[in-house]
């Protein structure tokens, strides 16, 4: 059925006139939610006396030959009365996520978006298993039991202590269950000296991602979130730790691997201030590693520090699993309360459980010890350096043209941290590692270099990854930790599937776009900055919508200085 647009126009609703400052009538605003259910009326009342569609059943040629095709949309908020054939809603489901980005090109995200086919083949062969089920699985317990002891060694277990440790769903299980370990052998050591325990507090940075605040929050921890500054390397600074611990302190979480810009922190420095601390006061404050994206990078920051009671790490970043697996270890099992074990009689059997979840997928636990074994240590050094090199001439490149200054600083050699201009770019040598340069995640912050701002003052650096966004590419554009704020940067992952070609390919397009911006037309760019999600599901599902903010990572009901920075990750 065809309709023309004047016999269309008079019966759709969604267009109306909105007064303007001077009240005067402005150009139609589109309500595109209302025109869909006008249309969606009008068409569904005349394909219901012209095409023969079954209610339900199965009785159809192809995936597109059912209601679904023109008659029907696929149900969104409630259950449908009749079902569908699974073809049809497998074809379906599968057309609307082809609007999603394309996981290898979301340079956003920290999380692995490949393995190999073998692990791929053993994961689905092992998809029903759930890790609750521990007498029912025996050989899936023995090998998340193995995980544990290579995960342990590998972050340098001491002897004479007995390293004890979990599989959880990521890493915000994992610094949960640090953090509670940490309250509680506070809060045992307070109550035996007879001392208050109702103010404990927890020490970390402002650049923490989300799941440490969650955990201060969630636990009744006054938490203590340092600010990060450009002398700090936008990581939490030693001299503001000691202004800000006392004896009510349960702890310092200290991050492997800032989520901003890849900064490692200062765990070394941090653990021999305690020392000192210690020695003058008497209080023992532990450490507690957040090494989400550096526990497979960085296994030199480890227990051979003794202050370091406890490390996580996510199995699902540079673990190289796909998503849906962290790890927990204390250096010895008298640092995990017996408060927080429960004893369980559970199917047949009884187990020890430690963990926030009950069900949680066993799958992941297979293709972890899977890349252990298969990889070795060397595999996974291998990896990890292609990665750092990568991110390395990303970083150089991008500093080459004069258009970009780099936040993070891998790429620099060892103990030089500023930036000294275009010029100063030097490309590596054949024969150099990760060694020769500042410890880091593979992680590129970047943001319009001070000479490019001030020539071209009217581009908006979000216009960058909003254009880079219409070639597929994910990267965001958002402001740095509470303090830095009035900075924002682009970020890129580099993770085992950034190809060489690939990340030719990236910074052609980077310069590509940037010359493109400073050839443009101001107005026509504009309105790249204006685009948002306005879909109901959106509405629902978050309110951390930009509304009257400006750029990624503004607006929402507070301000930058307050609440929780989820950081990308």
């Amino acid at each position: 059925m065809v309709l023309a647009t004047h016999t269309l126009r008079p019966h759709v609703k969604g267009l109306r006139k909105t007064p303007s400052a001077n009240g005067v009538l402005a150009d139609p605003q589109v309500d595109p939610d209302e025109i869909v259910h006008s249309l969606h009326n009008l068409h569904v009342a005349e394909a219901g006396r012209k095409h023969v569609h079954t209610k339900g059943g199965t009785s159809h040629i192809t995936p597109y030959s059912t209601r679904y095709a023109s008659q029907q949309e696929l149900s969104k908020f409630v259950i449908p009365q009749d079902g569908a054939p699974a073809d049809t809603v497998h074809q379906m489901l599968k057309d609307e996520l082809d609007l999603d980005g394309r996981p290898n090109l979301n340079l956003a995200s920290f999380v692995g978006t490949y393995m190999e086919k073998q692990a791929e083949e053993l994961m689905f062969e092992n998809i029903s298993k759930n890790m609750s089920d521990a007498d029912e699985y025996p050989a899936m317990m023995q090998m998340h039991a193995r995980c544990v002891s290579i995960i342990a060694n590998l972050w340098g277990a001491q002897k004479g202590e007995k390293a004890i440790g979990t599989a959880t769903t990521g890493s915000s299980e994992a610094i949960h269950l640090g953090g509670l370990a940490m309250k509680r052998r506070w809060q045992e050591k307070r109550m035996a000296a007879g001392k208050d325990t109702s103010k404990p507090n927890i020490v970390m940075g402002a650049n923490a991602q989300v799941a440490l605040e969650k955990f201060a929050r969630y636990f009744e921890v006054d938490a203590r979130i340092l600010p990060v500054s450009q002398k700090s390397d936008f990581r939490l600074d030693p001299e503001l730790v000691k202004q800000n611990i006392d004896e009510n302190t349960i702890g310092i979480f200290v991050i492997l691997g800032s989520t901003y810009t890849g900064h490692y922190e200062p765990v070394e420095e941090i653990s021999k201030l305690l020392d000192a601390y210690e020695a003058e006061t008497g209080v023992d404050i532990p450490i507690h590693v957040d090494a989400a994206s550096g526990g497979f990078i960085a296994p030199f920051t480890n227990f051979e520090l003794p202050r370091v009671k406890s490390i996580n790490t996510s199995g699902h970043k540079f673990g190289l699993v796909y998503a849906g697996v962290g790890w927990v270890i204390w250096r010895d099992e008298k640092l995990l309360p017996k408060h927080l074990i429960f004893e369980l009689h559970y199917l047949g059997g009884t187990e020890e459980s430690y963990t926030l979840n009950f069900s949680r997928p066993g799958a992941q636990i297979i293709a972890q010890y899977y890349n252990l074994i298969h990889l070795g240590f060397k595999g996974y050094r291998q990896i990890m350096e292609n990665c750092m090199a990568n991110a390395r001439l990303l970083s150089k490149s991008l500093e080459a043209t004069g258009w970009y200054t780099c936040v993070s600083d891998i790429h620099r050699q060892k103990g030089e941290h500023v930036f000294k201009g275009a010029k100063e770019a030097v490309f590596g040598k054949d024969d150099e590692t990760s060694a020769d340069y500042n410890p880091g995640l593979p992680v590129v912050a970047f943001r319009f270099s001070d000479d490019f701002k001030q020539e071209y003052p009217h581009l908006k650096q979000e216009t960058v990854s909003n254009l880079l966004r219409a070639k597929q590419y994910i990267i965001p554009n958002y402001p740095l930790p509470p303090n830095e704020e009035k900075t924002e940067i682009l970020r890129v992952v580099i993770r085992e599937s950034m190809s060489f070609d690939l990340l030719d390919r990236l910074i052609a397009d980077i310069c590509a776009i940037t010359q493109d911006m400073i050839s443009s037309d101001a107005q026509d760019l504009s309105i790249l900055s204006r685009f948002k999600d306005n879909s109901i599901e959106k509405e629902h599902a978050s309110r951390g919508q930009h509304r009257e903010g400006k750029g990624q990572g503004r607006g929402g009901k507070h301000p930058m200085t307050q609440g929780v920075h989820r950081s990308v990750c």
